[in-house]
């Protein structure tokens, strides 16, 4: 079974920057689609983005032209570039493929 693990997480000022990384064992990415969600205090768990297995990319609209995925299946990560945070961003990140979910990583942005 996939295991799933992100890491990258931490505190920054707002409009720093974070790379978030998501690392697999027990299956590579190859082939499958591999998303990021996140969930704020208090808040019901959101989409992120998404890397489709072709590499399509698909961004939720507050972070459309901030954040970015990408995935290299050859090393077994995804990533989650992330620019310009505010405190909105402030949550804590999850990784998941076929319908495995990593720990999560929490980014904490102060204003």
């Amino acid at each position: 079974q996939v295991q799933l693990l992100e890491s990258g997480g931490g505190l920054v000022q707002a409009g720093a920057s974070l790379r978030l990384s998501c690392s697999a064992s027990g299956r590579t990415f190859s082939g499958y689609p591999v998303t990021w969600y996140r969930r704020a205090p208090g808040k019901e768990r959101e989409f992120v983005a998404v890397s489709t297995k072709s590499g399509q990319t698909y961004y939720t609209n507050s972070v459309k032209g901030r954040f970015t995925i990408s995935r290299d299946d050859a090393q077994e990560t995804v990533y989650l570039e992330m620019t310009s945070l505010n405190p909105e961003d402030a949550a804590m990140y999850y990784c998941s493929m076929d319908q495995c979910w990593g720990p999560g990583t929490r980014v904490t942005i102060s204003s």
